[in-house]
């Protein structure tokens, strides 16, 4: 039990965002102390921390004393410089390790690691330059899609190549950076795989999620995606496989696309809590959050039970564009759950909350969590 964090200890979290929010939320209620650091102020995570720490991540001297008031650390954002999790290593243990974030904080590196370790996943190939673009173009063929390699979420630094002749606006489009070039995928959906790991390397997870999106941004997510049970107990395998590779300790969501032939193919990871795992602040015995806070602190896994059938459904600052929403509409069905983020400026496209809605199966909470944003609307 000597690595073990015990409740009193400060837990430290580098990003301030939603996620953050939602991890002090749940480590407050287990009798923790959470500190968080980023470049900003009056922060989602900050409006709920008991300390928030303002500085620029490559700020070594300001993270060093931010370190020595924490007892471990983890994170909600993965784009964190690999030399501030090198330099809080030297303080603190960083759960989950700086070589796993910087693995997955760069497609290349990510989709490379996926690869050579043996996990399914869509044909790519590393673009640095105009002239390996057109290499790679020939190779896989069109249409293709353009990722740039760092710093894109949310179908942000993506072009699609229908041709040849429009590679030199894609190109562009992302800025003439380091790329990969994938090979387009006709999928018939996406899901995804929210898990975690212990210290002792226990795991568990929240079953296979589908995922719908519009506009590139994910807007709902259903528990229990109906697969064929070989495809479950395969989504699961390869998201266990992929901690284990990577040493994870804390929380891991597998994106994937389910291609219309029947196979899984692995898309993204994000090695912390994620978006399609939200539900499972209202309706698992354990939220993946709390499963952070157990995982880093080294304590054992909780129960990842559905207690009820439930939908998230997302809600961005669009809705803000007349006016303020109308919540007391969304709220009128009492099976409806509402979280806000805390942030100051609605925009178009940004994640402002979430509802979950439950229901009597999966379909019926679908459709409530739904008719429950769309109530936002009637002004």
């Amino acid at each position: 039990m000597s690595n073990t964090i015990l409740p009193g200890a400060t837990l430290g979290i580098l990003g301030s965002g939603q996620l953050g929010r939602m991890f002090a939320i749940a480590a407050r209620r287990m009798g923790y102390r959470v500190h968080t650091f980023s470049p900003d102020q009056e922060t989602p995570t900050g409006q709920v921390a008991d300390k928030e720490v303002c500085a620029p991540y490559e700020d070594l001297d300001a993270l060093a004393a931010f370190c020595r008031d924490v007892d471990v650390i983890s994170f909600e954002f993965e784009n964190v410089p690999s030399s501030a999790s090198a330099r809080a290593a030297q303080f603190v243990p960083v759960r989950p390790r700086g070589e796993a974030l910087h693995v997955i904080q760069n497609r290349l590196r990510e989709k490379t690691f996926i690869s050579t370790h043996g996990f399914p996943h869509a044909p790519f190939r590393a673009v640095r330059s105009r002239a390996e673009l057109d290499a790679a173009l020939n190779e896989l063929g069109t249409p293709a899609v353009l990722k740039t390699a760092g710093f894109g979420y949310d179908g942000k630094g993506q072009a699609v190549i229908r041709d040849a002749t429009e590679a030199d606006a894609a190109w562009q489009a992302i800025g003439a950076v380091e790329a990969v070039l994938e090979g387009f995928i006709d999928f018939q959906g996406e899901v995804s795989v929210v898990a975690a790991r212990g210290l002792d390397g226990s795991f568990a997870h929240y079953g296979v999620i589908e995922n719908l999106h519009h506009n590139h941004i994910l807007d709902v997510s259903i528990p229990e995606a109906p697969l064929s049970p070989r495809l479950a107990t395969e989504a699961v395998e390869i998201a266990r496989g992929l901690m284990e590779q990577l040493e994870v300790v804390g929380v891991l969501c597998v994106e994937f696309f389910l291609t219309r032939d029947e196979r899984l193919l692995v898309n993204e990871l994000a090695p912390r809590p994620h978006n399609s795992g939200h539900f499972t602040f209202d309706a698992c015995l354990t939220s993946q959050f709390e499963q952070q806070v157990r995982a880093i602190c080294g304590l054992p896994l909780g129960s990842t039970e559905l207690l009820r059938p439930a939908a998230m459904t997302n809600l961005l600052g669009d809705l803000w564009t007349d006016g303020e929403p109308n919540w007391a509409a969304a709220l009128a069905d009492p099976q409806v759950k509402l979280h806000l983020y805390g942030k100051a400026e609605a925009r178009p496209g940004r994640k402002m909350g979430h509802i979950t809605a439950f229901g009597s199966n999966r379909d019926d909470a679908r459709r409530r969590a739904v008719a429950a944003r769309e109530a936002l609307l009637r002004r």
